[in-house]
């Protein structure tokens, strides 16, 4: 008798086993104790429920999903309406304007100005770190909102009018002139196509009009954000360069020709438009004084290079807590990733680079806490230049290494560690790339030598905690004593003067896991190699858990 056998189901082909759940869920601040610390060493304790709370909503799996949308569905460019009316429309997907109103909603770019106080700007870039983590793009204009208020309070007349719709915690993406509105983001345009970050070689040209008023004609290469309701640009006049505050619309409800040619294909930061635009007569208004375009705007840049610290940190963030996720749910050869020695000696590192990012990140806030204090002030020169440069050069190869912990995973889109990745160079870019810091950093030394004797001031109060790191600061002296060759050298210098700052930060913040796996990888005799590269000795676990996402 013939047996027949069951028939094989050729569509069960597997199961999917040892692939880890999205992570969402999960609260950004309680996972994150390299944040909590420097919260609280910094003087923003008194905002810890509410951290904790903006914490559980940037881990909500319905915002993470928004991220992706808004980067999924890129800006779309109309320069006419059906009928041929120049409206110069960019259009965004519904996720980029929830991002936006929820920044807008919790002060990302206003707290600091309207409720001034202790810690201030500490818990605005606590908050900020975390959003960001969320989805990085959209932080451009809300970056850009929170920066044009020092450089519009030059003008009072155009505070007076401006400022309550800057700052006031509401979101109007329609596109329609500002006197019609409560609520406004502001933008920027300094970069033309032959000068780049030399302002001074800028061409676009402002006659006066008579009326106190200015008519600017000419381009700007780079305009992020042009749905923002008013820039703030540069434009040669008879004193010199000047800065100008230019509306989208002027007040009489008539198009200011601010005319966009194109929207940017770039390879990261594609939730947020950047645009080559035109100006054909656009009316402007003078911020600050005829000639002084550079100190004007300079407020402002300022300000967003702390930003691009803050980005980039959230950025190392998001990349480690992704790494350090996957390889504890992930298994190979037999064992959990994460409780591989190699893997281990990675994911520390990864941290490791949080642990100094964040640090610096948070100091710096608590500087721009006390700018009446001179010695925070000259810290905050140096230090803005200075981390920026160094955190945001750190962070493309950081998210690479992040990306590899993941395997193939990593590289594919709807992974956010591919997005990271190509994320990653634009805040080490924009706002004045890697050579602009580190030559501003020349200039404040030539300028202010006080700005290196307070620097130096800082780093003695950990001096005598680790020999390795008071070798290190005496080697910087050394250098910095001999500026021979100084521009050709400049990285060098920065490069150690971010890693000293970094090291004394760790010390005072009192984790001895940290500071010493720290000074030990980054100054020790045989300097930075690849990530992954921390001597033995360094307690490796006790750094992880501070980074994972999942131990509260």
């Amino acid at each position: 008798m013939t047996q027949h056998k069951a028939p094989i189901d050729r569509t069960n082909t597997h199961q999917v086993l040892n692939q880890p759940k999205p992570l969402q869920g999960h609260n950004l601040y309680t996972g994150d104790t390299a944040l909590q610390d420097a919260v609280l060493r910094n003087g923003g304790h008194w905002a810890e429920d509410d951290l904790q709370r903006y914490g559980e909503v940037c881990g909500r799996p319905e915002w993470i999903e928004r991220g992706f949308q808004a980067n999924h569905h890129k800006p779309e460019f109309e320069p006419h309406d059906r009928i041929g009316n120049r409206i110069d429309q960019v259009s965004y997907h519904p996720a980029y304007h929830q991002l936006m109103q929820l920044a807008l909603s919790e002060g990302l770019h206003s707290a600091p100005w309207t409720a001034p106080k202790p810690g201030a700007h500490v818990v605005r870039a606590a908050k900020y770190y975390l959003h960001s983590q969320v989805e990085a793009g959209h932080g451009c204009p809300i970056t850009m909102t929170f920066a044009s208020v020092p450089s519009i309070n030059l003008t009072p007349a155009l505070a007076k009018e401006w400022l309550p719709k800057i700052t006031n915690r509401g979101y109007d993406p329609s596109n329609r002139p500002h006197t019609e509105k409560s609520t406004v983001t502001i933008g920027m345009g300094m970069t033309e196509k032959q000068g780049g970050s030399d302002v001074r070689a800028n061409t676009t040209t402002a006659i006066p009009s008579g009326d106190g008023t200015y008519e600017i004609v000419g381009h700007k290469w780079f305009t992020s954000a042009p749905m923002c309701d008013a820039f703030l640009m540069l434009a040669q006049t008879d004193a010199g360069l000047s800065c100008f505050l230019v509306p989208r619309w002027r007040p009489d409800g008539s198009k200011n020709p601010i005319q966009v040619q194109r929207l940017k294909d770039k390879a990261g930061n594609v939730s947020n438009a950047s645009s080559e635009i035109e100006l054909r007569g656009a009316l402007g208004w003078l911020v600050g004084e005829e000639g002084r375009g550079v100190p004007a705007i300079i407020e402002m840049v300022s300000a967003t290079r702390f930003d691009c610290m803050i980005g980039s940190s959230g950025g190392q963030r998001q990349a480690t807590l992704q790494a350090i996720y996957h390889t504890s749910q992930r298994s190979a050869f037999g064992k959990t990733l994460i409780d591989q020695p190699l893997m281990q000696n990675v994911l520390a590192d990864l941290q490791l680079e949080v642990e100094g990012s964040i640090a610096m990140t948070m100091r710096m806030a608590q500087a721009m806490d006390n700018l009446d204090n001179e010695q925070q002030k000259l810290l905050m020169r140096l230090g803005t230049a200075v981390g920026k440069y160094w955190i945001c050069k750190r962070t493309p190869h950081h998210a690479y290494e992040a990306m590899e912990c993941l395997g193939g995973n990593g590289v594919i889109e709807n992974f956010i560690t591919a997005r990271l990745y190509r994320d990653a160079p634009i805040n080490a870019i924009w706002e004045g790339s890697g050579n602009i810091q580190a030559l501003d950093v020349l200039r404040a030394l030539a300028k202010t030598p006080a700005v290196l004797t307070n620097w130096y001031d800082e780093l003695a109060k950990s001096k005598g905690s680790d020999p390795l790191y008071d070798m290190a600061v005496d080697n910087l002296k050394d250098d910095l004593g001999n500026l021979d060759n100084a521009e050709y050298r400049a990285r060098h210098l920065v490069d150690q003067m971010a890693l000293t700052m970094q090291s004394h930060l760790l010390i005072q913040g009192g984790n001895s896991a940290v500071a010493e796996g720290f000074i030990a990888s980054r100054l020790g005799a045989r300097g930075m190699g690849n990530t992954g590269t921390l001597p033995v000795g360094v307690d490796v676990q006790s750094i992880i858990e501070r980074g994972n996402p999942l131990v509260v």
